[in-house]
């Protein structure tokens, strides 16, 4: 047994997201599609570097008809570190922008070809690069709010926890008012275990430092906005469990939003596209405070 009573063939099961749907094609495509739309039907301004490499880069789409600086939900894809693009991310913009948000879509550099190291330091520094210039978009970035969808939301709480790594990029000691993670990885030493590491490359130190599972944790009272598809397998639901009871003792609001019977891990980030949905209005009153 190498985790929890589970051997290796048990651990690549649990955390295969791929075998709880059908085809992932078609939603992956849905993603860019509906970013696309997205990009064309709104003011944006796309590919913005924040680091020196091409991977580095960021979208921006300015809220809707606001008065003054706005909240900012900056949203990180997953793809197990290895998939999926920027392109492929703002498909939220339509319905947050017109509530009153600044919505930003994050690029990093995926895996095998960048480590995991490498993914987290870059989106610090586009998280520091928003700090430095959002408001020129109309953000505020007194408020933003970070969010994820799997490996995206691994990345989303990074940026959230304690510590002292915000010094290191000129950032004040709590740099987000809030985060939306869903179906996220926190704990990774099952990660690193499975055929997941057959491209993180992982080894036991990596996967401890990062953890969000085991770093500082965020401020008390920080709003954190967690789901996880019923469709999901047993260790992706008890990582979204155990990290809201970890964020609830550090004294976080927490809000543990039920995803709707249908969903999966994939299109449970399609509850953000309709401003009416529990999952999306959770999000908007976090962001609002």
């Amino acid at each position: 047994m190498l985790y929890r009573d589970m051997d290796r063939a048990a651990l690549d099961r649990e955390y295969n997201a791929r075998a709880t749907v059908p085809d992932i094609a078609p939603i992956m495509a849905e993603y860019r599609a509906r970013t696309e739309a997205a990009r064309r039907a709104l003011p944006c301004v796309l590919n913005i570097p924040y680091g020196p490499s091409e991977a580095e880069r960021l979208d921006i789409f300015p809220a809707a008809g606001t008065g003054g600086l706005a909240p900012v939900f900056v949203f990180i894809h997953g793809g197990y570190w290895r998939l999926l693009d920027a392109a492929d991310s703002g498909f939220m913009a339509p319905a947050l922008t017109a509530a009153g948000c600044c919505v930003v879509a994050v690029n990093y550099a995926l895996a095998p070809g960048a480590t995991l190291d490498e993914i987290t330091q870059q989106c610090r520094a586009a998280l520091a690069w928003l700090h430095g210039n959002i408001a020129r978009h109309g953000g505020d970035p007194a408020r933003i709010h970070v969010g994820g969808s799997s490996a995206g939301g691994h990345l989303a709480a990074m940026l959230a926890a304690g510590g002292d790594w915000p010094a290191g990029f000129g950032l004040p000691p709590h740099p987000v008012a809030g985060g939306t993670l869903l179906s996220g990885l926190f704990e990774l030493e099952p990660v690193r275990l499975c055929h997941v590491n057959d491209w993180l490359a992982l080894d036991a130190a990596a996967a401890a430092r990062n953890s969000p599972a085991l770093l500082p944790p965020p401020r008390p009272g920080l709003p954190v906005v967690l789901s996880v598809a019923e469709t999901e397998t047993a260790e992706f639901k008890r990582q979204t469990q155990d990290q809201a009871e970890r964020y609830r003792q550090a004294g976080c609001a927490v809000t543990l939003v039920p995803a709707p019977p249908a969903s999966n891990h994939f299109d449970i980030v399609f509850q953000l596209c309709d401003s009416t949905t529990p999952l999306c209005r959770a999000v908007l009153g976090a962001m609002r405070g």
